[in-house]
């Protein structure tokens, strides 16, 4: 979340910056800062009675000695109605603390200045392009029909078991999804990240520290029973590692890899979107999380971008990186660059990684500080990516890799399967 500071110092700033993710702060910002008066001016008014009333309390004494015991009754009397008065006082100063706490979680982040203007996904900027488009035969086929060609995912099955949105991955299929992320997994440690096997659940203050709680869109799977939440990316336990950790200013950057399986409501989901392996419940996925300072969490980004180009170039596919408008990025986010690869049976781009930059908004929830070489505490920036998600770049190399004699694996994974072809 902002901090208080940001807010309080620069409003018109604030409230201006939001406006280029389409969302109207005025009203919140105005609260904030008039509650923020409440509390610092209650503050004021409590620093001056608990200064009086250690004068009295001393005074106290002295009035007993002097057989003043008249005034030294009169002098508790006060110090009485004084704590009484005090307990109001720090009532209003944490009932205001509460509500700011409670509106600064509905504020998003402020996106950086080069995230561009625009409400919807095609407004997004392209920033560069690579790898070739194939071109398929007429009677090419969309992955789900491939899949269900080469007995590698029957979707029928898991919708028996339990639902749309939760495949039945078979044999090659299997052998495919354990490749992908086995190479994704060494990529990320050649890369120098150090791999984290982490939990599928969490509490809701991980939820809260991340920024997925309060859930407003209901896209968590909720056990209420226990009070926790199924991780939607392990980006959520990964970056909990360092809530209410203050790091050394020479621990950083931190680089952290972890493969999950995700889960993922998708509550709205129809059409097109969702056939196949386009839109899932629950999938598997590489990502990648860097904790840094913040002068060089942009060149983080920087590199954490480059890296994801890396990795889809091994894998032979065609690919594309949007630079996000402020109206098609998320919450928490400050500058996000998304991936797409090409469906050539489809027809049509697939997102498959978000690289993004919190900068300091999940820090200050989390309450992930480090110290500077002056020893001073300073909030950490946080950034995460897909490194990347499975089911869209199998989509895709099913796809784009089907011949007469079967599916082409990319050279690069074939170490990881061990075959070259799917017959």
């Amino acid at each position: 979340m902002l901090t208080l500071k940001v807010i309080t110092e620069n409003p018109e700033a604030v409230i201006e910056g939001l406006t280029r993710k389409h969302f109207d702060a005025k009203e919140l910002i105005t609260t904030v800062i008039e509650l923020d008066k409440t509390r610092r001016n209650t503050q004021v008014v409590l620093d001056a009675n608990l200064a009086e009333l250690n004068n009295i309390s001393k005074s106290i004494g002295q009035l007993m000695k002097e057989g003043k015991k008249e005034e030294a009754e009169i002098a508790r009397a006060k110090v009485n109605e004084m704590k009484e008065g005090n307990k109001a006082l720090e009532e209003t100063k944490t009932n205001a603390e509460l509500e700011i706490q409670n509106i600064l979680v509905q504020i998003p982040n402020l996106p950086h200045e080069s995230v561009p203007n625009g409400r919807v996904a095609e407004d997004n900027v392209i920033e560069r392009t690579g790898g070739a488009i194939p071109e398929l035969s007429e009677d090419a086929l969309p992955h789900w029909d491939l899949a269900k060609k080469y007995d590698l995912i029957d979707f029928e099955l898991g919708v028996k078991i339990t639902g749309a949105g939760f495949p039945v991955y078979k044999g090659y299929g299997c052998r495919l999804q354990r490749a992908l992320i086995n190479f994704f997994l060494d990529n990320a440690r050649e890369a120098g990240y150090l791999e984290i096997q982490p939990p599928y659940v969490v509490n809701a203050d991980s939820g809260y520290g991340t920024g997925q709680l309060p859930d407003k869109e209901g896209q968590m799977y909720h056990a209420t029973v226990d009070d926790l939440y199924l991780i939607p990316t392990a980006e959520v336990p990964v970056t909990n590692i360092y809530r209410d950790v203050i790091l050394n200013d020479a621990d950083l950057p931190i680089k952290n890899t972890a493969y999950s399986a995700c889960f993922r409501r998708e509550a709205g989901s129809y059409g097109k979107d969702v056939r196949g392996l386009n839109r899932l419940h629950q999938f598997d996925k590489v990502e990648i999380v860097r904790i840094d300072k913040p002068e060089h969490s942009y060149e983080s980004l920087t590199e954490m971008v480059n890296y994801v180009q890396t990795l889809v170039e091994k894998l032979e596919l065609p690919w594309r990186i949007l630079r996000l408008c402020g109206g098609d990025m998320s919450f928490t986010s400050a500058l996000t660059f998304d991936f797409e690869v090409y469906s050539a049976a489809q027809k049509r781009w697939l997102e498959v990684s978000s690289v993004s930059n919190f900068e300091s908004y999940q820090a200050n929830r989390l309450k992930c500080r480090y110290r500077d070489e002056n020893k001073k505490t300073q909030l950490c920036h946080t950034l995460n990516g897909s490194a990347m998600a499975l089911p869209r770049i199998v989509a895709a190399l099913l796809e784009n890799n089907q011949t007469p004699e079967g599916i082409r694996i990319p050279k690069a994974l074939i170490p990881y399967t061990g075959f070259d072809l799917i017959k």
